[in-house]
């Protein structure tokens, strides 16, 4: 196991060449205030942030996760109703709910309502919960926009075949110029 992990370390250093980008970044054009702005739009609106970001495909996966933990919300909201409005006619001694041939024992409405009512409320958890994520990822893409990145910092991996003494080295050179 641990030669194995050696083995693809090593293949992992032999095969890949990492620079930075070619990006030349003018530090007058830099606006200190562009995170806060881009969370700000995205807390307005989600996907407004990403616009502002200029990056345009982050918007449906957006409004992808959002709408469906909206559309389960909603679907385990009206379930939920079902369930506990059955319960309750049974229990007024009406016959008319629309679980009335496929449920016999009142005891499993109960359990139907529960868990509808406990996957409602983990819906609302992912609501929130991308909702925030939307609010961060416009604020940290724009942080990183700013970031710079140029060709005085690059890793190379290396390998040195050493014949006279037939050792070999494997290894990272970083190398930073100013």
């Amino acid at each position: 196991m641990k030669t194995n992990f050696i083995i693809s370390i090593i293949i992992f250093f032999i095969l890949i060449k990492s620079y930075s980008q070619n990006q030349e970044i003018d530090f007058d054009d830099l606006d200190p205030a562009a995170p806060s702005k881009a969370a700000f739009y995205s807390a307005v609106l989600p996907g407004l942030g990403q616009i502002y970001n200029k990056k345009y495909w982050k918007i449906p996966v957006v409004y992808a996760a959002i709408g469906t933990s909206v559309y389960s919300y909603d679907f385990n909201q009206k379930k939920y109703w079902d369930y506990r409005n059955a319960y309750k006619s049974r229990k007024a001694g009406y016959e008319n709910d629309p679980f009335q041939n496929l449920i016999i024992d009142d005891n499993r409405l109960l359990d139907g309502a529960k868990f509808h009512k406990k996957n409602r409320d983990l819906s609302m958890v992912f609501i929130v919960g991308f909702y925030i994520l939307n609010i961060l990822d416009a604020n940290i893409d724009s942080h990183l926009k700013q970031y710079n990145v140029n060709e005085s910092l690059t890793i190379n991996p290396y390998i040195n075949n050493d014949l006279e003494f037939h050792e070999y080295s494997i290894g990272i050179s970083l190398n930073l110029n100013f």
